[in-house]
């Protein structure tokens, strides 16, 4: 074997996957088919969920101080996240290359070996192993892996390859997405729907302003590059009246509303992860937020098998957990799209929607789709609020040391907080104490949105997310351990 998981792609799902299993101590190989980053970025910020993903690995620090916001929309209406209580904001003008920077950083900080320039060829999957046929500087060769994953975009040479079923719908229109320079325009930070269709303007560091132009009635394109500048021009000229031909194009690219998602994230030792797996309309900016996600609820996991301590079924629940989340994302940016992008035909609905946003658990329940927040997986039945849910920040005191339910996810292993210093619970415990954290604390001051007021204690995943609680969880926590960590040493 070259290495135990050879990932292919190296953007945002691939890179953070790569960290992942680094943090387990699994050997990984990225093969990326560009020789350099573009610098290009799409995506722009993140949700206040990958803020939480990157404050619970240590990463955020990197990123400065960011420049947060409360404020979104679902479909061009106006929402307030900060109904959001106890959340992070959202991070607003990161661009994606940046994101893409510190990730690589990290990864290849941790030991992921990093190769650009090399495209695959072809894809085996034998049963015992994938054996994966790469061009690079140095010609032709073959790779082999125990798994690989396919982090490589919306036109997936990995899914193709190997057969994965995409269905979905085709894009029915074409967008344009331009980085300018030398151009004051006004923000329309959430997009303005004018009669002919849609346009976005936001400022990007650098004195950088970018736009968006969705012209009603424009059929997608078999496009070969990027569109030229001033066809992008030209329709914000038939759109606002203004011209901007003067102005300098950074980056210019066009995209669709296509909506497709595979019908399984694993096949055998091939899993998909990001937008290889899901492909829709960039509503909310939760594409790159999803493609993270996708690959921290992966890579334990993964890791996890690799190591010999979980068993191979430990992977399904890869799909079943994070299929469900695409699925919720492709029916939420449908439906931002026929809000936004359609005509004067929508406007009583918009209107309707409008307000119903007044009422806070309305708006509640879209900031917490759009923003990921709303996510719960099946760990087994109980009354516990927090059961499958993202472990809430709270600060702890262990012994004389002052720490965080984050910061105690920084090496991605499991954590079992016990907040009554039970030495039964403990011994209990021990026997996963390899690769779980079992760690006595006093937790500070819990709100009541917290969901952890008369808890005794919680078992966390690496991925953040509450396995177990007492009381509350129907399952004892050997149970539970096991389900999620494998069977226990001998102690």
């Amino acid at each position: 074997m070259d290495a135990a998981v050879i990932v292919v792609g190296a953007g945002p799902a691939g890179l953070t996957l790569a960290g992942e299993l680094r943090l387990a101590g699994v050997d990984v190989i990225v093969l990326e088919r560009l020789p350099q980053r573009t610098g290009e970025s799409r995506g722009l910020g993140f949700t206040a969920r990958t803020m939480e993903v990157f404050d619970q690995r240590g990463i955020l620090p990197r990123f400065g101080d960011v420049e947060t916001s409360n404020q979104g929309h679902f479909g061009g209406v106006p929402i307030d996240f900060a109904v959001l209580e106890g959340a992070l904001q959202a991070a607003k003008t990161v661009p994606q290359s940046v994101t893409e920077t510190h990730l690589e950083e990290w990864a290849v900080g941790l030991g992921t070996d990093l190769r650009r320039g090399h495209e695959v060829l072809s894809i085996d999957d034998d049963g015992d192993g994938v054996s994966v046929t790469v061009r690079g500087p140095e010609g032709e060769q073959t790779l082999r892996a125990a798994y690989l994953v396919g982090c490589d975009g919306g036109r997936s040479t990995v899914r193709k390859a190997v057969g994965f079923d995409f269905p979905g719908t085709a894009a029915t229109m074409e967008m344009f997405l331009a980085d300018l320079k030398g151009i004051d325009l006004k923000p329309r930070m959430i997009g303005e729907t004018l009669p002919g269709g849609m346009v976005m303007v936001g400022p990007l560091p650098g004195g950088v302003t970018r736009i968006i132009v969705c012209e009603r009635g424009t059929p997608p394109q078999r496009r070969t590059g990027p569109p030229e500048f001033q066809e992008v021009a030209d329709a914000w000229k038939r759109l606002t009246g203004d011209d901007i031909s003067h102005a300098e194009p950074v980056w210019v690219s066009s995209f669709g509303d296509a909506t497709r998602q595979v019908t399984e994230y694993r096949r055998g030792r091939v899993l998909l992860s990001g937008d290889s797996a899901h492909i829709h309309l960039p509503a909310g900016g939760q594409g790159m937020n999803t493609s993270i996600q996708d690959s921290v609820n992966l890579g334990w996991k993964l890791g996890a098998v690799v190591n010999g301590w979980a068993p191979e079924g430990l992977l399904d629940t890869y799909h079943s957990e994070r299929h469900a989340v695409g699925k919720r994302l492709l029916m939420n940016t449908r439906a931002q799209g026929l809000l936004f992008l359609s005509g004067p035909e929508v406007q009583p609905l918009r209107d309707v929607l409008g307000e119903l946003v007044a009422y806070e658990d309305v708006s509640k329940h879209l900031a917490a789709m759009v923003s990921g927040l709303e996510i719960t997986y099946d760990v087994g039945s109980g009354s516990h609020r927090l059961l499958g849910r993202r472990m809430p920040q709270v600060e702890l005191t262990v012994g004389q040391r002052r720490t965080s339910s984050r910061q105690l996810l920084h090496p991605a292993r499991g954590v079992l907080l016990d907040f009554e210093d039970n030495a039964r619970l403990r011994a209990r415990a021990a026997g996963w104490a390899d690769r779980v954290d079992i760690v006595t604390a006093v937790p500070g001051e819990l709100s009541g949105a917290s969901g952890l007021r008369g808890t005794s204690a919680v078992l966390i995943r690496p991925d953040g997310y509450v396995a177990w609680a007492a009381p509350g969880s129907h399952h004892d926590l050997p149970m539970a351990l096991e389900r999620w960590f494998g069977k226990p040493l001998a102690v």
